[in-house]
């Protein structure tokens, strides 16, 4: 089971309709103009196909299309629904909805969550397959041919990741060869910025080292004086603090607060004397200075300047010394670098061809098979005489790419002794139809979609080829839902399920959907179809011997 429920508001003739669908063979009959393609269009609305603001109906400000589909667990859409975040569980109802304003905007949903309209087109291939009375799909679309017969083949996306993997390789390749032939361009600069930076040898915190020590040295001579004063108060003769020690050791005082006194005065003693050594010392390394601030400022002038040179700050220059080493040592290096860019590009190559003279012998067996099972297929389509034959191309290696080495194409003979052709070169809207037919028949057991729709697949035939379509519809019913506008009563009498489609109302026209739930309702719509408007005795004598006839 696949389409449960169709529920529509305001699409054109529409005002609010609800269909249950079911398993096997549906048909959907009605006289011309009663709204049959505005079920279709709705449907196509919630697969994600393009909207019109003149879809929805006159008055109204939104239309609204709600599909509901229930799917088998292991069924394909539950993997493709988990890839892109959308919450549903295995074997629960799939809901898609779509609404569509006035002014033409439109919003579409899965299960109540927001998803974009393109989203919603990729989840409905999954569903459903329309099969339109005159696109035929892609039989006329030489471009899908190939992916038909891969789909029929089950060939897979290794191949197409290979490409991608070589075209990778490839573009990896030209870049790093000409990243190589722009660096080569300034070998020699890169060579002399190094040598330059090689003389000075920068080191990170140099600059603000000398600015550090140019200050100090325009202000030695004062930190100097200053320093020698310092000197002197602290070594003065007369040592207020001993004398104060002294003193109070030659009073006695033994009290806990004397005892204070003494400690303090004593690490008072020893502070001062770590002053007096931090002077020497700061006054000696002044004094050894042997650096002049006209050094100082000459390096500084030769750091700022490479600095400037090239754009970094003057703790950077190592940095950049590293990063032009780097370069200088890839175009010293740029055989063994291309050497394995082209290897890389190569063995992506050569495993890209292996897979693709892969797919092309499974083409090739495929298309053979392939072939065969539509013929067959023709036979009981009153196209017993055709032939059906899948051409495959082999293109120019200039042309390889995703999808392989060869072209495809679907033609078709219609008649002995005439060469195979594109469809719509010989064949004739009913003929295209039915060879549409036998290649869905052949290919149903490997699409992803549960449920077929064809609209009008039976045009421009009758008599015993309407009654062969109907056969074939019937087949491929037995392992998929499959759903048919119909004018051919030979097709309607072989459904297991049959809606009418009608018009009613005269100022405000509306279309509804009826189902038929008896024999006699599906017989009375037969004698319809047989006779038009005035339903004879003969007529509904007719009906009951097709549906005898195809029970």
């Amino acid at each position: 089971m696949s389409l449960l429920r169709l529920t529509i508001d305001n699409i054109v003739l529409i005002d609010h309709l609800v269909i249950d669908f079911h398993d096997g063979l549906g048909v959907l009959t009605g006289e011309t103009g009663a709204g049959k393609s505005v079920l279709l269009d709705s449907l196509g609305l919630a697969l994600g196909e393009r909207s019109e603001s003149g879809l929805v109906r006159k008055g109204a400000e939104k239309a609204n299309v709600v599909a509901e589909f229930d799917l088998p667990s292991d069924h394909s859409l539950f993997d493709f629904l988990n890839e892109n975040d959308i919450e549903c569980a295995r074997g629960e109802p799939v809901i898609l909805r779509r609404s569509l304003t006035a002014d033409g905007r439109s919003r579409a949903f899965v299960n109540d969550g927001p998803v974009s309209v393109s989203l919603l087109k990729q989840i409905g291939s999954y569903l459903v397959e329309i099969h339109g009375q005159f696109a035929t799909q892609g039989l006329l679309d030489a471009s899908t041919h190939r992916t038909m017969l891969d789909e029929y083949a089950v060939i897979g996306g290794e191949l197409a990741k290979l490409w991608q993997d070589y075209k990778i390789a490839m573009e990896r390749y030209e870049e790093a060869k000409s990243d190589i032939e722009s660096s080569r361009a300034e070998e020699d600069y890169l060579r002399g910025a190094i040598e330059d930076l090689d003389a000075i040898e920068p080191k990170p915190g140099e600059e603000s080292a000398l600015a550090q020590a140019r200050e100090q040295l325009m202000n030695r001579e004062k930190i100097m004086e200053a320093l020698n004063l310092a000197y002197q108060f602290l070594n003065r003769e007369d040592d207020p603090v001993g004398r104060a020690s002294s003193a109070l050791l030659r009073a006695g005082i033994e009290s806990e607060k004397g005892n204070a006194i003494l400690e303090a005065l004593d690490r008072a003693a020893a502070e001062m004397e770590e002053a007096r050594a931090g002077l020497q010392s700061l006054s000696a390394d002044l004094s050894d200075e042997d650096r002049s601030l006209e050094d100082i400022d000459e390096r500084l002038f030769s750091l700022r300047a490479q600095a400037r040179k090239h754009g970094c700050s003057v703790d950077d220059l190592a940095l950049k010394r590293e990063d032009m080493a780097r370069k200088l040592n890839a175009i010293e290096h740029a055989e063994d670098v291309l050497a394995d860019m082209i290897r890389a590009r190569d063995d992506s190559y050569a495993a890209y061809k292996a897979e693709a003279l892969k797919v092309s012998a499974a083409r090739q067996t495929a298309a053979a098979k392939l072939d065969k099972a539509v013929v067959h297929e023709l036979e009981p389509l009153k196209l017993g005489k055709a032939r059906f034959v899948t051409a495959i191309e082999i293109l120019p290696e200039t042309q390889w790419g995703a999808q392989g080495m060869e072209s495809v194409r679907f033609l078709v003979a219609t008649n002995p002794g005439q060469d195979p052709a594109p469809l719509q070169k010989v064949a004739s809207g009913g003929e295209m139809s039915r060879f549409m037919l036998a290649l869905k028949v052949v290919m149903a057991q490997v699409g992803a979609a549960e449920t077929l729709i064809f609209d009008e697949v039976d045009a421009g035939v009758g008599g015993s080829t309407a009654d062969a379509i109907g056969e074939r519809l019937s087949k491929l019913a037995a392992t998929h839902q499959v759903l048919v506008v119909t004018h051919a009563p030979q097709v309607a009498a072989r459904s297991a399920h049959h809606y009418v489609v009608e018009k009613s109302g005269s100022d405000m026209v509306s279309t509804d959907i009826r189902y038929l739930k008896n024999a006699g309702e599906r017989a009375e719509e037969i004698a319809r179809m047989l006779a038009g408007a005035q339903i004879t005795d003969e007529a509904r004598a007719a009906a009951h011997k097709l549906m005898e006839a195809t029970a």
